[in-house]
């Protein structure tokens, strides 16, 4: 089951360049420390690097190795706007726009991923999910197939056999209130997220209601969801509509779904809407002494992350090393 051992030996095998768009913060600063002494994941920090060497010797980071970025003094500057331009000139965008844009660290850093000058990106230590998110939509973009980004959480504590127990939960970040089509989008990447970790998956299409004991709107749309989930992935094994008793208790599955196969053992769980699953992946966290790794964003076209504003630098860390896995 899941370490983040095997992540890193995934990145021991084919290193990755990973862009930190707040590259002064103290916490930023740790977290790259810690890489560049690892050496299977090479930090890029985007800022000035006068105010980033300063920031790393007032903290007492060792930062040497690491590539810093100025954005001001960028020598593809122009080749970048250019290139910023010919993306977004169906949405007006203009050499002023481009060039003014491209001073923010958040859509700098994306513009680096975009051009190949880095595999993958990791921010919001400071801004918000939306700055984050956005410069992502409008210049990595979905993957081929996908309409949306989504985003789900790994969750994971020790179990009494020694290996870790791992759920994911999706999407209990981004979408808000998500329709039927976009829950077997937010189903499949979490699938495929979860078994980056070494899970496989059963996915559980969450609801109040199980095969039918309660009604509604919303019922309907998480069971039609998980049929179409089957019938996009006909492999994957889904079950839904569950309660979550249902979905992770043996004993109750065996009177509410016998004959649902993953009902009493899914560990890939699919809310409603995003009150549902930001409430329920924290109720693990709180109430189960889970550790929860998120909210990790799927559906782009290359890796990029969002940070709490909160974090501390071993879930930078930790983070960049799942982003960077990711790629």
């Amino acid at each position: 089951m899941f370490g983040f051992g095997q992540l890193i030996n995934i990145l021991k095998k084919n290193p990755k360049k990973i862009v930190f768009t707040e590259g002064k913060d103290p916490r930023i600063l740790e977290a790259a420390s810690r890489l560049l002494a690892s050496y299977f994941l090479h930090p890029i920090l985007v800022g000035s690097e006068e105010e980033i060497q300063e920031a790393a010797e007032e903290s007492g980071f060792n930062i040497r190795g690491a590539e810093i970025i100025n954005p001001a003094s960028y020598n593809k500057m122009e080749e970048m706007i250019a290139e910023l331009v010919e993306m977004r000139k169906n949405k007006g965008m203009t050499r002023e726009k481009a060039e003014k844009l491209l001073l923010q660290a958040n859509y700098f850093g994306t513009m680096l991923v975009h051009m190949g000058e880095a595999d993958a990106l990791l921010g919001g230590a400071t801004y918000s999910t939306a700055d984050t998110v956005r410069p992502a939509l409008q210049l990595i973009k979905t993957k081929p197939g996908n309409k949306i980004v989504s985003s789900c959480f790994i969750l994971v504590r020790p179990a009494a056999t020694g290996e870790n127990e791992v759920m994911a939960m999706g999407d209990c970040a981004i979408n808000i209130h998500p329709s039927e089509d976009e829950l077997v989008e937010i189903a499949l990447e979490t699938a495929k997220c979860a078994k980056l970790f070494g899970v496989e998956p059963q996915v559980a299409f969450l609801s109040y209601s199980t095969y039918g004991s309660g009604t509604g709107e919303d019922v309907d749309k998480m069971r039609n969801a998980a049929q179409k989930t089957k019938e996009r992935d006909p492999e994957l094994p889904v079950a839904g509509e569950l309660q979550f008793d249902a979905a992770v208790s043996p004993r109750v599955a065996r009177t509410k779904c016998p004959d649902a196969p993953v009902a009493g053992y899914a560990n890939t769980f699919i809310f409603p809407d995003i009150n549902a699953g930001n409430i329920g992946y924290k109720i693990a966290q709180r109430l189960g002494n889970f550790d929860a790794y998120g909210p990790i964003l799927l559906g782009l076209n290359a890796p990029v992350n969002d940070l709490s504003r909160g974090c501390n630098a071993s879930e930078v860390y930790s983070m960049a090393i799942i982003t960077a896995a990711l790629a």
